[in-house]
């Protein structure tokens, strides 16, 4: 067999050929590692960037937070008047208190009928919850003091406004989205009864008072309640139905966030934990009254067997 020349020079075209692919390829797999090292400057240089974004977010916030918290509290006791009182003018404070009460009352009313019919915004129910904590921080802080000075409030209802501050505090919380807006009316409508009764009884309870003071059967220093005491038995027990029909308002609001966390849609917390809230609420408010009344007519038939 003869040596073809032609033959040879195909190879060695074809070896020149692969020679410069393979230059090809290493300047290619070059600028991939290029380019590589390149994305993992990058990537970490955003990854550092972020750390330090959350970091200062972190900070803010926690900043934020604790400013607000401080100015809370500048704003309710500037309106509490926390200072150390005399004798001459503890009956001038607790006036101040009791007409914070009713202006506070009437303002909850107007707004709580203002979001449920008027405004469906959630910035602006924010604002009406956050009314709410303010209003109940500040009673709990005033009637702490009050008591120091002889006011005579029955237990439950100092507790059940620590517990009514912690209720606003949980809705304050509470993102809008579906199960928000289902219960929200429901919410607000609660809220409207609520402070119309309590309209009533500072109306009624005021009077009541006024009369027995006047009899030198009060002390000067008692106050309106938002529930039932053994003074109002004359006069008063009218209120008694407006009352039960708000406690079961209570229950109600339980029962209906407890079922609505039982819909697939349930996500947030603040819902299971306004239901106990509510449900706390209505078994104190109710069987703190209902021991008023037991305990009256118990009076009544010892009074008619003697």
């Amino acid at each position: 067999m003869l040596f073809n020349p032609t033959g040879l020079n195909e190879c060695l075209q074809e070896w020149e050929d692969l020679e410069k692919d393979y230059q090809q390829v290493q300047e290619t797999h070059r600028l991939y590692k290029h380019k590589l090292e390149e994305v993992s400057r990058l990537q970490d240089s955003c990854s550092s960037s972020i750390a330090r974004q959350r970091k200062k977010i972190k900070d803010l916030n926690e900043s934020l937070q604790e400013k607000f918290l401080n100015s809370l509290v500048i704003i309710i006791f500037k309106h509490c008047g926390v200072t150390k009182r005399s004798h001459v003018n503890e009956f001038a404070f607790k006036d101040e208190y009791e007409k914070f009460k009713l202006y506070l009352t009437v303002l909850l009313l107007l707004f709580s009928f203002t979001c449920r019919f008027l405004v469906t915004y959630r910035v602006l129910d924010a604002h009406f919850n956050f009314l709410l904590v303010w209003y109940y921080c500040t009673l709990t802080i005033r009637e702490s003091i009050l008591i120091n000075n002889g006011s005579k409030i029955k237990g439950w209802w100092v507790f059940q406004h620590y517990v009514s501050t912690f209720l606003s505090g949980v809705m304050l919380t509470w993102p809008d989205g579906e199960l928000y807006q289902m219960f929200r009316n429901q919410f607000l409508s609660y809220s409207m009864y609520i402070n119309f009764v309590q309209f009533l009884q500072y109306y009624y309870q005021s009077g009541c008072l006024y009369r027995l003071r006047a009899l030198g059967e009060r002390h000067n220093m008692d106050l309106t309640v938002e529930g039932f005491q053994s003074w109002m038995w004359r006069g008063l027990t009218f209120l008694l139905p407006f009352l039960f029909l708000g406690h079961f308002f209570q229950l109600y609001n339980g029962i209906t966030l407890f079922q609505m966390a039982q819909l697939p849609e349930w996500k947030e917390w603040q819902v299971l934990m306004c239901g106990s809230t509510f449900l706390v609420l209505f078994m104190g408010n109710f069987f703190t009254t209902l021991g008023v009344v037991y305990h009256k007519y118990m009076d009544q038939d010892k009074a008619k067997a003697l």
